[in-house]
């Protein structure tokens, strides 16, 4: 697609969200075009063009294969209905600082507790685009420790329950800074240090870090390197931080972000996914439109592989306390509605 119009292709407000997506059906059409903009494409033999079924299938005019339009994606055998799915997505994308699973679970009045939680996650398990841009230019390279609070630990700062984090951030002139990569780091070895920059950094870009030797070497990998001694800068009575105010500004504002959002409850089993939502959001702060970020979450989230619940539990996730509605189930019912006749004028008021 190659222009985006507010009002087109995406909505430009809570209102016309609203009114756009009213029904199972019509979120069900919206991810038909994303997936096949120009058409029925079969995935697997390429020919175009098919016939729908009376299952709401689509048999290819080619090979006879049989797909709907939500398999293969994270939505593929959801019980979820599609209108929860879109108000789900609407409000983590267009939220500033993202929304937690027990305030989804609340706003949305979903049974359990862990649905709002799988379908957070598996939004944040599409929000790195295949083959994205590496950062360029001038680049900041640190890392630092990100832990927070696990259930049954007192304080949260269990010995061991800290994750190494690799940082890297765009550096812009005279000021500002671009974009930024958060990844999980096994250790702080050359080895680690040197794939988290391949990984993530555009070779000839001109690499900043601190005097840590595993750094070293960076100039055999295509980049320029330059070394600055935070030590040294101690003992001359000057700010460390100054030397590399970008990485420390991000780990500032990303452990902040976990703290405020998710009252820093995050177990390192899933912090990469955290950590990929903030780098997402951050990423897009100057964007003038969260219905753009919305069409984009839900963009990747229909041509991303299914994510199963299975995938997503490494281990007992105990619930948190929250109340269970009565009569409530851990799926819930699809959010279309019929017009309400304006009950407040039929409703009687006695006395």
């Amino acid at each position: 697609m190659s222009s985006l119009r507010a009002g087109g292709q995406y909505p430009r407000s809570v209102g016309e969200f609203q009114s756009w997506f009213s029904t199972d059906a019509d979120c069900l059409d919206y991810l038909e075009w994303l997936r096949w903009p120009d058409g029925f494409i079969c995935e697997r033999c390429g020919h175009a063009g098919g016939w729908r079924l009376g299952d709401g299938r689509i048999e290819c005019a080619g090979c006879g294969a049989r797909t709907s339009v939500t398999a293969g994606s994270i939505f593929d055998k959801t019980r979820t209905p599609l209108t929860v799915w879109f108000t789900a997505c609407w409000l983590f994308a267009t939220a500033k600082d993202g929304i937690s699973a027990l305030n989804l679970q609340r706003t949305m009045e979903i049974g359990s507790y862990q649905t709002a939680w799988a379908m957070l996650h598996r939004l944040r398990q599409v929000l790195v685009r295949p083959g994205r841009e590496l950062l360029a230019g001038v680049v900041e390279v640190d890392e630092t420790f990100i832990g927070g609070q696990e259930p049954g630990l007192a304080g949260g700062r269990a010995r061991g329950k800290k994750a190494l984090v690799g940082v890297a951030v765009e550096v812009k002139s005279p000021k500002g800074f671009g974009r930024c990569r958060m990844a999980i780091l096994p250790d702080a070895s050359a080895g680690s240090l040197h794939a988290f920059v391949s990984d993530n950094v555009e070779p000839g870009a001109r690499i900043i870090t601190d005097a840590w030797q595993g750094y070293r070497g960076l100039e055999r990998l295509g980049y320029q390197h330059e070394r600055r001694n935070q030590s040294a800068a101690a003992a001359r009575g000057e700010d460390p931080g100054r030397l590399l105010p970008g990485v420390h500004r991000i780990a500032s504002l990303a452990k902040r972000w976990l703290l405020g959002t998710h009252q820093g409850a995050v177990d390192r089993e899933h912090l990469a996914e955290y950590l990929d939502e903030f780098t997402f959001r951050f990423n897009r702060r100057t964007s003038h439109s969260r219905g753009l970020v919305f069409y984009r979450v839900l963009q990747l989230a229909v041509g991303h592989e299914p994510v199963r619940y299975r995938d997503l539990v490494q281990r007992p996730r105990p619930g948190e306390p929250s109340p269970k509605p009565s009569g409530s189930t851990g799926h819930p019912h699809t959010l279309e509605r019929a017009p309400a006749h304006h009950p407040w004028r039929t409703t009687n008021h006695s006395g």
